[in-house]
């Protein structure tokens, strides 16, 4: 079992929230608002949307705390799943999140950060090709459901996101104390501008005035109920909440950890929404409804200081956005190499991924995952394979906090230095709201979701695989 031991305690209660926020924040804030008006199409059903997103976000990390405080140890949703339901429902977890949910995240928001520098660098893009393109038809399984198509190749962007995702596991092979400067860092910046976003956009008069009323979709889209279209919608907001899960895969290396975990997963997720309501206030301030739908390429943040700067307001926003993906890539890479380390201390994971090295972090899962971060920057296509996950991360994240429940009847003894504000209440509502919104998704989304039902029942005949290796080898 997974005993963290080696691991130092050098964060402290600030960059243990900073690295919530950090990971919370990445681009999706400065995007996702396009789609989710187009599906709700008024103003206030966008702010409900993202209402409903953070009242469900918090039960989570309130409940999570109690997670936390409990098990503080290198792995959090990896080890949580195991002690609630068995090793194979937290080697799925990993599984899952190592092939895809987490290092096709970080290529995808690697490559992302490149296609962003183009703004400076117009030479940097993914039209400039230096190897390849080798093309791959798409493979139709289903009506709604299809695999590719694949573009593999190396493009200057693809080559800007393979070298950030180098450069940022470069960094945090040499120590815990520098990843979380690094962290801080890009962390203080993305909340500046975000601040800067708000405040220019609650107070400032656009140059041209948004479009009045509702957002008229297009002639040919199928209309759904109210209830599908804010349930659908949260595909978006969720996924810019994302993140603040992070905090438990370095919980071993937080400073007393007890109190510092469940303060920090209050702190961090309330500032963050809180940023994420003012900024699609300033949003609707500067668009409206129509104008946040039409946004080219979804770039909801860049327009909205274009309506104030002009063209000059988008290159301010592409440097924003890219220092807000930096960050993200930063704590994903961090944190989720722990799960990996646990995993590998389980006798689960390949080569030598549960050592520690000489500055007490988990080296060798932490360049394992550059290294398939980085095969899937040269896809083409792993914006696509985080889609398919997201349902399946959703799927871990309200098992997690259900377990909750299961671990207050399976160990009632055991120790709890923090306990769920609201229990069971706060848990409940998340795990039915969550569990709602993935029923939802099944009917509407279903090119979002079996993908992913699929890809983690793959990781049982791979478990059943390695344990029996590790049977032999005993």
């Amino acid at each position: 079992m997974s005993g963290s031991s080696g691991y130092r305690r050098d964060i402290g209660f600030f960059s243990a929230t900073m690295l919530i926020a950090g990971s919370m924040i990445g681009s999706g804030i400065f995007i996702v608002s396009a789609d989710i008006v187009r599906q709700v199409h008024t103003g206030p059903m966008l702010l409900a949307t993202w209402c409903l997103t953070g009242v469900l976000t918090l039960c989570a990390t309130l409940s999570y705390g109690e997670l936390t405080g409990m098990m503080p140890k290198a792995g959090g949703i990896y080890v949580y799943l195991r002690e609630m339901y068995g090793p194979m429902a937290g080697f799925l977890y990993g599984w899952a999140c190592f092939l895809v949910i987490e290092s096709g995240a970080i290529a995808a928001v690697a490559v992302g950060s490149g296609k962003y520098m183009g703004t400076f660098v117009p030479a940097i893009s993914e039209a400039h090709w230096l190897m390849g393109p080798w093309n791959i038809k798409a493979l139709q399984i289903t009506h709604d459901i299809a695999l590719g198509p694949y573009e593999f190749g190396l493009t200057t962007a693809r080559a800007v996101g393979i070298g950030v995702i180098i450069a940022i596991s470069l960094i945090n092979t040499y120590g815990v104390k520098l990843g979380a400067w690094a962290m801080n860092f890009f962390t203080v910046a993305k909340l500046g501008a975000m601040a800067a976003l708000i405040i220019f956009g609650l107070t400032m008069t656009p140059k041209i005035l948004p479009v009045a009323g509702l957002y008229v979709a297009p002639l040919g889209v199928a209309p759904i109920t109210l209830l599908a279209a804010l349930m659908v919608a949260q595909v978006g907001s969720f996924f810019s909440c994302e993140g603040w899960s992070f905090i438990g895969n370095v919980a071993a290396e937080i400073k007393e950890p007890k109190r510092t975990l469940p303060l920090s997963l209050l702190v961090g997720p309330v500032v963050v929404i809180g940023l994420y309501l003012l900024a699609n206030l300033a949003y609707l301030r500067l668009l409206g409804p129509t104008g946040i739908a039409n946004a080219p390429d979804d770039r909801v943040g860049a327009m909205a200081l274009n309506a104030l700067f002009g063209p000059i307001g988008g290159s301010l926003m592409a440097g924003a956005i890219m220092i807000s993906m930096f960050g993200y890539v930063n704590g994903a890479s961090f944190t989720t190499a722990r799960v990996y380390q646990a995993m590998g201390e389980d006798g689960l994971f390949v080569g030598g991924a549960g050592k520690l090295n000489s500055h007490g972090v988990p080296a060798w899962a932490l360049w394992l995952q550059a290294a398939w971060a980085c095969v899937l920057t040269l896809s083409g296509s792993f914006e696509q394979l985080v889609d398919y996950s997201t349902f399946a991360q959703l799927l871990f994240v309200v098992a997690v906090i259900a377990g909750v429940i299961v671990l207050r009847i399976k160990r009632p003894s055991m120790e709890r230095p923090y306990k769920t504000w609201g229990y069971p209440v706060v848990p409940v509502i998340y795990v039915l709201g969550a569990g709602s919104i993935m029923v939802f998704l099944l009917r509407y989304k279903p090119a979002f979701t079996w993908p992913g039902l699929v890809l983690v029942i793959l990781g049982i005949p791979v478990y059943l695989w390695r344990i029996r290796g590790r049977v032999t080898s005993a």
